[in-house]
């Protein structure tokens, strides 16, 4: 989205799951890091393309679980933990991610305005739900 002139802000930085954690963490405040820096000069240039979302439907996935709110990002989260691990354990081939994935939103009722046992009861029985699914694809 863009701001109310019409302008756009962009959080940019290096691969590395830290950076968002602390983030979360320390919300509303920014805290001082060693991460790696961002050097925009080496990038040379960036790159914007239309998402293909049959290419790659956990992002199409992902956009829905922000939509409905609630504990539902915890389940995606949850889930999504669950059928990758299956699938770097060969449990389960990667097309089949966004299918676990997938069908344990569809079951899950989200709660709006949870709390922090609310999201974490959420992924524990996200990641319940997927396993059960993962297990019950392999016996077919």
């Amino acid at each position: 989205g863009s701001i109310i002139d019409g302008t756009i802000l962009a959080q940019i930085g290096e691969h590395d799951m830290r950076i968002p954690i602390q983030y979360a963490l320390f919300y509303p405040n920014r805290t001082i890091s060693n991460f790696p820096r961002l050097e925009l000069t080496k990038i040379g240039q960036l790159t914007f393309k239309k998402v293909n979302f049959d290419k790659f439907p956990c992002i199409k996935l992902a956009y829905r679980a922000l939509e409905l709110g609630g504990t539902m990002p915890a389940v995606l989260n949850g889930a999504n933990e669950i059928a990758v691990n299956a699938f770097l354990n060969s449990k389960i081939s990667f097309s089949v991610i966004p299918i676990i994935i997938q069908n344990t939103m569809k079951e899950h009722k989200p709660k709006y305005n949870p709390n922090i046992n609310d999201i974490l009861d959420a992924d524990y029985w996200a990641r319940e739900k997927a396993l059960n699914f993962c297990i019950n694809l392999k016996k077919q």
